[in-house]
């Protein structure tokens, strides 16, 4: 059985930055893949990020490239999105998400069997 939590979002400025971390109570959190999903209203869930158990494989939706950066801290079961240079359309509720450890289909929502709840960010001026 896996919890996850989101936290971190909030309201921000165009261009401005926000971590997000979501806190896992899972006892072999490193055999886990993580990714962060996010939801705009009226709209399908978009895959973000993702990071297989070795913290070094790390795979990004195109539109994200340069701007946003997943990483974890496995010793404090946490999965962390730094979001940076955001923009209005970034707009959206963000979710982590995780599964058991495979090489496949990472981006695919249905792949992934435990989520939070969600966090809120928007973006505006």
């Amino acid at each position: 059985q896996v919890q996850l939590v989101e936290s971190g979002g909030g309201l921000v400025q165009p261009g401005g930055s926000l971590r997000l971390s979501c806190a896992a109570s899972v006892r072999a959190f490193s055999s886990y893949a993580m990714a962060w999903f996010r939801q705009a209203p009226g709209k399908e869930r978009e895959f973000l990020a993702a990071v297989r158990w070795i913290a070094t494989n790390l795979y990004y939706a195109d539109f994200v490239k340069g701007r946003f950066t997943i990483s974890r801290y496995n010793a404090k079961n946490t999965v962390y999105l730094q979001m940076n240079k955001l923009k209005p359309e970034d707009t959206a509720v963000y979710y982590c998400a995780a599964r058991p450890d495979h090489p496949f289909g990472l981006e695919r929502p249905d792949e992934y069997t435990y989520w939070g709840q969600g966090t809120q960010v928007t973006v505006s001026s």
